[in-house]
């Protein structure tokens, strides 16, 4: 049975709060969670002025109403996010509140209340905003019901549990359409299905469907000039993050539970960072990636996006070898952490002060001991490195196809592409000599830790902003990214801290954990820890 709902202070208040309003309120949500229809229908008004609306039609009158609710079968479990009061006069009120259903997106409710002549609050008109439950083509390239079931003989640790696969993944019987509609156009069905989707089929989740993606994965915006930009729920207005744009926001939304991505330079923890999910780039080849369309071998790596620890947890230990994996109790107890003064700079000053401040608060709770500050060295030339690799890298594996389709991609990718092709193979050994070195550098100067930092360098920056802002929060990003994909590292982003944008708005921002080599669930498990301390 739900817990009783706790009602947040009014994010905004016009007038002076009459009293019992807002205990009123958190019984109405209260009987709503435990579909209590006796409480409900004295909650509404009597009489046949009262309204409730959705997006089915509007009901006129209480006995409507009170029908309408004791034919459906139960209420959707949903806590209150912000709220809003508007007092009209002594006896009316207008209450506005944004709502997180537990199955993911939000919801917005507009009542308007009324003090009886008995003295008891009452909902005269209510209007209802659910979550959005129609297909989304810039989040799904193609949706099923499910696409692909789970094999009988699955085991049950996922059960119940839907996949949005990223439209890089072979499925057998279907195309691979790398987020552009000419390359999808040429592609012929899968005649196996990718090991990293299996997995996730045979612990009994099903595909949902095929989800967008940045063009071949070239991306770290969610833009998509092909097939539009995905919502981001969070933060209405703002990109999504890529280029596992379309899973993180299937997720989001509710339309999935899991994203089956891939994190080549932040792929996965960037829309995790900008939507508040949970968001795990796993060890470097601790996942099989057959069947799966390359960007940049040396640093692709398959991952999952979720709205819970919990079941990206279940979805990782489904997919990674148990024999390889260190457990929470074999890494240093207690864990040890580092941070990075010069990671945290190349974050926006917004971040830096939710992720200082964050820190902080862990610390002082004792769930976090006070980190080691390390060197990472120069994070230009890592950069740098990591760039010139990447991009050899993705002209070997999509060039031939780039070269023979001009014109087929969008700007920004075609850009990227364009600078690879120019790349002189004869700096590729330099640039490999220095990426060993870093990765070297790395591994001594961690030394077991967990490197603390920013999972990306701001908040999710605006769909309406500038190119050049676009390319700078970009690069700014992969100066925090790179690092992962350099020392071939499992990185976790974590919910949790928010930047205020407004009085009544704030922004998430993710919490990366980035361990040794397969230390990827435990990084789960300490991740979920940190969380919980973060919303005491």
């Amino acid at each position: 049975m739900p817990e009783p709902l706790i009602v947040p202070t009014p994010t905004t208040l016009t007038g002076e709060l009459p009293d019992g309003l807002l205990a009123a309120f958190a019984g109405y949500e209260d009987a709503l969670a435990h579909n209590d229809l006796t409480a409900l229908d004295a909650f509404f008004a009597p009489g046949e002025n009262t309204l409730r609306g959705d997006a089915t039609g509007l009901l006129v009158g209480h006995d409507a109403i009170s029908g309408f609710r004791g034919a459906r079968t139960g209420t959707v479990a949903r806590g209150i996010r912000a709220l809003h009061v508007r007092v009209i006069d002594p006896g009316h009120a207008l209450i506005l509140s944004v709502n997180a259903p537990d199955a993911g997106g939000a919801g917005l409710v507009t009542q308007l209340w009324s003090r009886s002549a008995a003295g008891a609050w009452q909902v005269e008109v209510a209007q209802v905003a659910a979550p959005p439950a129609a297909i989304n083509p810039t989040v799904w390239r193609l949706v099923g019901t499910p696409l692909v079931a789970a094999p009988d003989d699955a085991s049950d640790a996922l059960a119940g549990e839907t996949i949005a696969v990223k439209d890089l993944y072979d499925i057998a019987g279907f195309t691979v359409g790398a987020g552009n509609p000419v390359y999808l156009r040429e592609a012929v069905p899968a005649t196996d299905t990718a090991p990293a989707v299996a997995a996730l089929l045979g612990a009994g989740a099903s595909v949902r469907g095929i989800a967008q993606t940045d063009e071949f994965a070239y991306s770290i915006a969610g833009d998509n000039e092909h097939y539009g930009t995905p919502p981001n729920v969070r933060v209405p207005g703002a990109l999504p993050g890529g280029s596992s744009s379309g899973p993180a926001a299937a997720v989001a939304l509710g339309q999935a539970g899991i994203g089956l991505a891939t994190d080549t330079a932040g792929s996965i923890r960037v829309p995790a960072s900008y939507q508040g999910l949970w968001g795990l780039r796993s060890t470097h080849g601790a996942v099989d990636r057959s069947g799966l369309l390359p960007l940049a071998p040396s640093f692709d790596t398959v991952g999952w996006l979720t709205r819970t620890a919990g079941v990206l947890r279940a979805a990782a230990a489904a997919s990674l070898d148990p024999s390889r994996q260190i457990s929470a109790a074999q890494v240093d107890a207690p864990a040890r952490f580092a941070v990075s003064r010069a990671l945290l700079f190349a974050a926006d000053d917004d971040v830096q002060d939710v992720f200082v401040a964050g820190l902080d608060r862990l610390t002082r709770a004792g769930l976090l001991p006070a980190p080691d500050l390390v060197d990472v060295g120069d994070l230009a030339e890592a950069l740098r490195i990591f760039r010139t690799v990447q991009a050899i890298e993705a002209w070997r594996a999509n060039g031939e196809w780039v070269r023979t389709h001009p014109g087929a991609l969008g700007t920004a990718v075609a850009s990227r592409f364009e600078a690879a092709s120019r790349i002189d193979p004869t700096h590729e050994a330099e640039a490999r000599t220095a990426l060993a070195a870093a990765r070297a550098r790395l591994d001594a100067v961690l030394d077991g830790r967990i490197l603390l930092l920013p999972s990306a360098s701001s908040t999710a920056p605006s769909r309406h902003a500038n190119p050049a802002e676009i390319d700078a929060t970009r690069t700014n990003t992969l100066t925090l990214t790179c690092l992962a994909g350099i020392g071939g590292y499992p990185a976790l982003s974590v919910p949790g801290f928010e930047v205020p944008l407004s009085k009544t708005q704030g922004a998430p921002v993710g919490l990366c954990l980035m361990g040794r080599r397969h230390t990827d669930l435990a990084l789960i498990d300490i991740g979920a820890e940190l969380a919980a301390g973060m919303q005491e």
